[in-house]
């Protein structure tokens, strides 16, 4: 049973929220929350301490407060959040070496929770409808979010080897979304126009924040779990999700999301990637068995539930609506000129 707890990366959203959630468990006598900036929301009764997981010092407060249970949240999603893409891999891949590192050297450990994301299964036309645990991608992530995600899984698993006495539970979520939180699929859906890879209409499938929450206490509090995917029932359409968002989607070829993502994130709207490009053309799903049977996480939200929840809280549109519609549509009409050229050729050929 978890006593004294440090939770990551309390001063994002999902980290403040769960280092709160835990101070309300019974049984659980310190919660220690670290980060490098104080978090902006409350905590509750948690005792923030400001520090780096990426510093050695991190090995000094494990051990000094005695903690059996760690909980690793600060694997960063969003480069702009993060300060760019290379601090995003220094924190998300350097800083859970270091957090190991440290949980290596402790003996009073005896629990690691990992937040970890669907992301490491990638996205791609060969894979399979639905991956199960035990899965592997046809082709692994090769850059972002989900490469860190692959790398990050790779070093919890060399560690569960060198310290065997320690319980590990790996939750890997699938995109999550809700009223607060804030990721690049909720960026996207806030964009005033939608750009969606032509030709492609891929499945969804989500987890709302507060089921993420409740996976995350459970393993935490509960029996160790080991790899466990976690998502909502059912999926939905990027179509069908673009409609109910009240958004217009207007078909980019995917050679141009490379470019459309700089466009956006120098605009400051949104963390759009060609990994992200790929994700909305080919989807993801996962089969949720081991969630309900071994975690024993029944979500109260679907798929669809989520989302809805989610754009029930969204605003009409994001400052520069005019230059993102003008910039996807730009973008739509040179690729449907490339397109007629090319069907021209074909015919006078």
């Amino acid at each position: 049973m978890a006593e004294v707890v440090l939770v990551t990366g309390v001063s994002r959203y999902l980290g403040g929220r769960f280092a709160r959630l835990l101070t309300a468990q019974p049984g659980i006598k310190r919660v220690i929350g670290v980060d490098v900036i104080p978090p902006p929301r409350d905590i509750g009764n948690a005792e923030f301490v400001r520090a780096d997981i990426r510093n050695p010092m991190i090995a000094k407060i494990i051990t000094q407060a005695e903690v059996d249970t760690v909980v690793h949240m600060n694997v960063i999603a969003t480069p702009l959040s993060a300060g760019g893409r290379v601090s995003q891999k220094e924190i998300n891949v350097i800083g859970t070496m270091q957090l190991l590192a440290a949980c290596q050297k402790a003996l009073s450990i005896r629990r690691l929770v990992v937040k970890s994301s669907a992301a490491v299964y990638g996205s791609s036309p060969r894979d399979p409808a639905m991956f199960a645990e035990d899965m592997g991608p046809k082709a692994l992530p090769r850059a972002g979010f989900g490469k860190d995600s692959v790398e990050v899984e790779g070093y919890v698993r060399g560690f569960s080897r060198r310290r065997a006495d320690v319980e590990i539970s790996m939750l890997r979520l699938a995109n999550i979304v809700g009223p607060g939180i804030k990721t690049s699929l909720t960026d996207y859906f806030s964009l005033p126009v939608i750009p969606t890879p032509l030709g492609f209409d891929a499945r969804l499938q989500l987890v709302h924040e507060d089921d993420a929450l409740r996976g995350l206490l459970l393993a935490t509090t509960g029996a160790p779990v080991g790899i466990v995917n976690v998502a909502g029932d059912g999926f939905i359409s990027l179509q069908q999700a673009a409609r109910l968002a009240g958004r217009v989607s207007v078909p980019v070829p995917m050679s141009a999301g490379g470019l459309l993502g700089r466009f956006v994130k120098s605009a400051g709207l949104a963390d759009f990637s060609q990994d992200q490009m790929q994700y909305l053309a080919w989807g993801r799903g996962m089969d949720t068995t081991k969630m309900r049977e071994v975690l024993h996480l029944e979500p109260e939200f679907t798929t669809r539930a989520a989302f809805e929840d989610f754009i029930s809280h969204l605003g009409p549109g994001l400052p520069g609506s005019a230059a993102i519609g003008s910039a996807v549509n730009g973008l739509a009409s040179s690729a449907a000129s490339a397109l007629t050229h090319v069907l021209a050729s074909g015919r006078n050929g």
